[in-house]
């Protein structure tokens, strides 16, 4: 018999849930944090009056009048009657006014941009939704649905998703019940006018393994359940992004026949470069089996953007440089900058589009805008060349 004590079994269940539950209560206090440091200032964000005019397509003169004239209402101002601003629904309702609203005719179809890679870290969350955020503010109904349990776009929208939210405002009933008609039960206002979020938490990835065990018993049409929820509600809007998990699972196979557009970040480092390598050699396999079962998604543009860039270091402005070479035309010429501006305001759960002063200095906020709205400028534009309602104007502004 052995002189040597069996070692206790460690059993690790209690370790991880304490583990858990101090994580937890970290991030809720961030979440309260932030909540309190905004409670006194407007979320949405505040435009002066040659903003809103430059966003409405008319001068200050032309807002100034109507106002004078009773067909907008004054805006707020100030104890020394200066205006206080304008936020996005009032910027809306001018554009209503002046019949300046860009939105899709009955004949453009809904886009459905997936912004995909099989990688994380990428920037695919933050470029998803300072892309929703800016549509929205060009005036465009949109909805941005976060298919991803790690919930981080759910998360920019100010959502702590395992304790603001419960499976039944996700995505995983619909994909768990057959009889469900349509996704509009899962609609949420965000604090953006037009711009409407289907949240996501930890409990979606439960429907990663039952949708795959479907459809290994011959549910072979249950990738097209997203796409129906999607058609259930495309009527609403102008665009939907759409933010899948980074993996090659059920769910992004769903987004994948779901989209008629791909957007893919990619930061210029030799790992990332590889790896979206190796994510384009496995998309195109599985497009090409999707296609033998009549399953293929009908992509109107796939786009690369270069994400996460910092040109001070040489090897990312020698790969950006070979990107550009590789890639061609699908590459997105504005590359999205890291910025500390984008880091400071995602720590406050919050984005670019939303604060309406530096986080870090005007010089960085300003610089990191102009390549933001670059990189949303030319998706943008990839999808108004999509809308037959357009065609005339696209030539009249040169991009015909």
């Amino acid at each position: 018999m052995s002189n040597v004590a069996e070692a206790p079994t460690l059993s690790l269940a209690g370790p991880i849930s304490q583990l858990a539950r101090r994580a937890s209560a970290v991030v809720e206090n961030l979440r309260d944090s932030a909540r309190a440091a905004r409670s006194g200032e407007r979320r949405e964000p505040i435009f002066s009056i040659s903003e809103a005019a430059e966003l409405v397509g008319r001068t200050p003169a032309a807002i100034r009048d109507a106002e004078k004239d009773g067909r907008l209402p004054e805006p707020p101002r100030t104890e020394t009657n200066r205006r206080v601003g304008y936020t996005l629904a009032q910027v809306n309702d001018m554009r209503g006014v002046f019949g300046t609203r860009p939105w899709r005719k009955p004949e453009d179809p809904c886009a459905v941009i997936a912004v995909q890679n099989f990688k994380g870290g990428v920037g695919k969350s933050t470029l998803s939704v300072h892309l929703a955020q800016y549509l929205a503010i060009r005036g465009y109904r949109v909805a941005l649905i976060d298919c991803d349990s790690q919930a981080s776009s759910t998360t920019l929208f100010g959502y702590v998703p395992d304790l603001d939210l419960t499976e039944d405002q996700t995505l995983y009933p619909y994909l768990r019940e057959d009889d469900m008609r349509s996704l509009d039960y899962a609609l949420l206002d965000t604090h953006f006018d037009g711009l409407k979020l289907i949240p996501a938490n930890l409990r979606l990835f439960q429907s990663e393994y039952e949708l795959a065990a479907r459809m290994a018993r011959g549910g072979g049409r249950l990738l097209d359940r997203l796409a129906q929820g999607i058609a259930s509600i495309a009527d609403q809007f102008d665009m939907i992004i759409l933010d899948p998990p980074p993996a090659l699972g059920a769910i992004s196979l769903s987004v994948l026949r779901a989209a008629n557009a791909l957007v893919i970040p990619v930061p210029p480092t030799v790992m990332d470069f590889s790896s979206t390598a190796a994510f384009l050699a496995m998309l195109d396999e599985t497009l090409t089996q999707l296609a033998s079962r009549d399953l293929a998604p009908d992509l109107n543009f796939v786009r690369i953007v270069a994400s996460k860039v910092d040109e001070n270091k040489s090897m990312q402005k020698e790969l950006l440089a070979l990107m550009r070479q590789v890639f061609g035309l699908a590459m997105i010429r504005t590359p999205m900058k890291d910025s500390a501006e984008i880091d400071n305001v995602t720590a406050r759960l919050m984005t670019v589009y939303e604060v309406n002063g530096p986080m870090t200095s005007k010089a960085v906020r300003d610089r990191c805008l102009t390549y933001l709205n670059g990189v949303n400028e030319e998706i943008l534009l990839d999808v108004r060349q999509t809308w037959p309602s357009h065609v005339e104007r696209l030539r009249k502004e040169g991009h015909a």
